[in-house]
């Protein structure tokens, strides 16, 4: 495994880097590369208040930059549901280093999903003035309604070519259908997107298991080493 590469793998909403399936999946890439792993705004033990997508980019920025400040010259990102949303938005922009390899699991195409029962029950918490209240229980708490909708992934996951992005989901995902991940794969770029359809797997975090993970780990070390030696072979023909 190429010991230049770290890994920031980033949660779902509601979630932290103290919750166990998250740990157990951090500590399971670990086996195999560094790690960053962090705790959005407004999660966990993370000051602030959670904006559900589009401000957790600068905390993503923040993990990276003090991966790379570690000494790593390779960071990848591995981003679950609303993690694998800001992943997706991340890698879109005119990055001065962008990152090695992309991994979004169970992440929505677009905004304001409410075909399944379960996200009918987050925009309720989301929305409600009283439900509101109630997400300090969940460990999360909500920042102010967006002020105007921001670009969704399915809008931006063509910008983020040349970089490799894999996208896993699973068909029993009860939080968004299968159908999420083929249109975010449509809408990508052919030579640099992969999409992995999981059979009897859930959502995110909880959904994963120990080989799926080592199977995103072998994916990531045969991408990033590949990718650094066509960049290096570039580097020589020029």
């Amino acid at each position: 495994m190429p010991s230049d590469l770290a890994i920031v793998p980033a949660h779902g909403f509601t979630g932290h880097v103290d919750r166990p399936f998250f740990r157990r999946i951090a500590e399971r890439l670990n086996r195999h590369y560094a790690v960053v792993a962090l705790s959005f705004r407004g999660h966990g033990r993370s000051c602030g208040k959670t904006s559900v997508g589009p401000e957790e980019v600068h905390d993503l920025d923040a993990a990276v930059r003090l991966a790379h400040d570690r000494g790593y010259s390779k960071v990848a990102l591995v981003g679950f549901s609303m993690g694998g949303a800001v992943a997706m938005l991340y890698a879109s922009q005119d990055l001065d280093e962008p990152p090695a390899a992309v991994v979004s699991v169970s992440a929505p195409s677009r905004w304001y999903i409410r075909q399944t029962p379960a996200m009918r029950r987050v925009h309720w918490l989301l929305e409600a003035p009283h439900a509101r209240l109630l997400a300090p229980i969940l460990g999360v708490r909500l920042g102010r309604p967006w002020p105007s909708v921001p670009a969704s992934p399915i809008e931006v996951v063509h910008r983020i070519a040349p970089t490799p992005l894999l996208l896993v989901h699973g068909d029993r995902d009860h939080y968004f259908p299968a159908e999420h991940a083929l249109a975010l794969h449509r809408a990508a770029d052919d030579a640099t997107a992969r999409l992995w359809l999981e059979p009897g797997m859930g959502h995110a975090e909880t959904g994963m298991h120990p080989g799926l993970v080592d199977r995103i780990a072998t994916w990531l070390n045969e991408t990033c080493t590949k990718t650094s030696e066509e960049r290096t072979s570039t580097q020589v023909v020029a």
